[in-house]
């Protein structure tokens, strides 16, 4: 089922290859994608942007603004938001917001659309 064209999914990723594959996924099922390779630049967006839908995070991230930051920042400003996290470590010690799954790398782009459709159906 492809989402509706007024569901918008951040990405936040270093790893240019990986955002591009995963916002390739997210374009395909009709979703309006906004892009950060940054912690810092995924809060620009959360302040720029009224109706993001989804947060999809790496937790370690290049710049000194980590995921589990960038998701309680999410929070703040955008109170229902489903969030995604991935990272190649290991998920002890999270912060991980209500709402939310953890995906552990490697993921492919269709693992993290099955994610997004239970966070947003409500199932966890």
């Amino acid at each position: 089922m492809r989402a509706s064209k007024s569901l918008t999914v951040l990405l936040v990723e270093d790893e240019s290859l990986v955002r591009e594959d995963l916002a390739s996924e997210f374009r395909l099922e009709g979703w309006t994608v906004l892009e950060a390779a940054t912690g810092a630049r995924a809060i620009e967006w959360l302040h720029e942007i009224t109706s993001i839908n989804l947060l999809v995070t790496d937790i370690r991230l290049a710049d000194a603004i980590i995921g589990w930051e960038v998701a309680e920042a999410a929070r703040g400003s955008h109170p229902m938001i489903a969030v995604i996290y991935t990272s190649g470590a290991s998920n002890s010690g999270g912060r991980q917001v209500p709402k939310s799954v953890f995906l552990a790398k490697p993921v492919t782009p269709p693992e993290v659309m099955l994610a997004c459709r239970g966070l947003l159906a409500g199932v966890r």
